[in-house]
């Protein structure tokens, strides 16, 4: 499917200035996104507590947390590109501030990383991805009553919307507690059946091995005095105050994160693969960038807007993401995926067009969307 285009070949297109980490500007790039979410919050707790119209304060705390939630998120990417050590050269200072500002966002960090390499490792692999794996037909032929009421109630708008809300809402939520959307076959032991064994806070998990228990252990560990922490402060602000100054942000990170991860691979004309036709280039480019806006580029670092070509090179920084880009859609061309629906509502149409995947008559080892494009 990709018989024209290497891996070496892309790499070549590419300036060598692209792979090159900067520390000042890294390092400058986390310094202002912590400022600004500090100034926020101080802002926040100190000016909107004087406002005497109690709706003009629900309004301005109804800014506040989406406006944060912006900044929390570009701060969660931040923490990924230290995951894959695009961001500092050497790998103890990349995973020591990744980290640090992963746990600041209840984030697991390494057992974030290890199964995100897997996803980066097997992209739209039906049975190895580790993320949003579709249903395949035969998993979803059943007789029961329930089951044919389930199936019919799939095509009305409402119950879409609802299961929409809740994916929003819960995804991050259910991936963090059972590795909810997880290939069958993306396992890194067999599983055995025990309870929490597809936790990522569960050094045991059958999704780590045995090397990685420990940092998974660490990252739990992490997660722990950050709670700690918040506690903390809950015991001098108020808990009421601190589900408006971190609560209600930390559920917009997880909104934006379930949705633009949700998108980066997921598309009427994107396909997945059987191990047969599956490639690491078939994979990576399985991928979508979609115009952002300047929320995308600058706040969210340009992981929506340049994600194809940190699919194909993920070590290259994010601030070299736009150059990198560049380069290879010349060599891509018509393989190059990109996307100006608007972003909302590309969300509702991916989502209720994109939920079984069938052979492609052409290509029996290449599954695409049961009544879609692909």
């Amino acid at each position: 499917m990709v018989d024209r285009i290497s891996l070496q070949r892309l790499r070549g297109a590419i300036p060598e200035t692209c792979f090159r980490p900067h520390v000042c500007r890294s390092a400058a790039h986390i310094l202002a996104d912590l400022l600004l979410a500090g100034g926020l919050a101080v802002a926040a707790h100190e000016v909107v507590a004087c406002v005497s119209s109690r709706s003009l304060r629900i309004l301005l705390w109804i800014l506040y947390g989406y406006s944060q939630g912006l900044v929390f998120t570009g701060i969660w990417v931040l923490a990924h590109e230290c995951g894959h050590y695009a961001l500092f050269p050497g790998k103890r200072l990349n995973d020591a501030i990744g980290f640090i500002l992963h746990s600041a966002l209840l984030v697991p960090y390494f057992s974030w990383k290890y199964t995100h390499a897997r996803h980066h490792r097997f992209t739209n692999h039906i049975e190895r991805d580790t993320a949003y794996v579709p249903f395949r037909i035969e998993e979803k032929t059943s007789s029961s009553r329930f089951s044919e009421f389930l199936r019919q109630a799939e095509d009305a708008p409402l119950y879409s919307a609802v299961l929409l809300v809740c994916h929003q809402l819960f995804g991050w939520q259910a991936y963090l507690a059972c590795y909810a959307s997880g290939g069958s076959g993306s396992f890194a032991r067999a599983p055995t059946g025990k309870a929490f064994e597809r936790c990522l806070l569960n050094p045991a998990a059958c999704i780590f091995t045995e090397s990685q228990a420990a940092f998974v252990g660490l990252s739990s560990l992490g997660l722990l005095a950050m709670l700690s922490l918040l506690t903390m402060v809950a015991g001098k602000i108020g808990w009421g105050n601190l589900a408006l100054l971190y609560g209600v942000p930390y559920v917009w990170v997880n909104n934006w994160l379930v949705a633009f991860t949700y998108l980066h691979h997921t598309h009427p004309n994107i396909q997945h693969f059987t191990s047969a036709g599956w490639t690491y280039l078939n994979g990576a480019l399985s991928t979508v960038d979609r115009p952002f806006g300047i929320v995308g580029r600058y706040l969210f670092h340009g992981i929506i807007d340049f994600h194809v070509v940190h699919h194909l090179f993920p070590q290259i920084p994010f601030y070299h993401a736009e150059e990198a880009t560049e380069a290879v859609r010349k060599e891509l061309c018509d393989r190059y995926r990109y996307d100006e629906t608007p972003f909302w509502f590309a969300l509702w149409r991916t989502f209720w067009k994109c939920r079984i995947v069938v052979p492609s008559k052409q290509e029996p080892d290449v599954l695409v969307w049961k009544d879609g494009e692909a």
